[in-house]
């Protein structure tokens, strides 16, 4: 394939750990952020409560969207810099 660069198996193996540690940072951060937001400190009761699985449930829905987004822009910002050094100028959608 034209553009691909074609990876050794050594580096394959890093991509692929280096995948595997930024979701599971972005799983820690984001179980962190919820359960402070949605869980009192104090339980009073080993299930949760429908307003904490609610509050969880749209945290987490927020989270994964936040990131998708970053993700977009950062790939967007990649290929704008990338024309750029090639000395093209590309206009690029806004994404919302």
């Amino acid at each position: 394939m034209a553009g691909i660069p074609q990876l050794s198996e050594e580096q394959l193996n890093l991509v692929r750990d280096i995948e595997i540690e930024m979701m599971t940072d972005m799983f820690h951060r984001m179980t962190s952020a919820c359960h402070k937001k949605c869980i009192p400190p104090k339980y009073t009761n080993p299930e949760l409560s429908k307003g904490e699985s609610i509050c969880l449930d749209r945290c987490i829905a927020k989270y994964l969207d936040v990131q998708e987004r970053i993700g977009k822009k950062l790939q967007q910002i990649s290929v704008q810099e990338e024309s750029f050094s090639k000395g093209k100028v590309v206009e690029q959608p806004k994404i919302n």
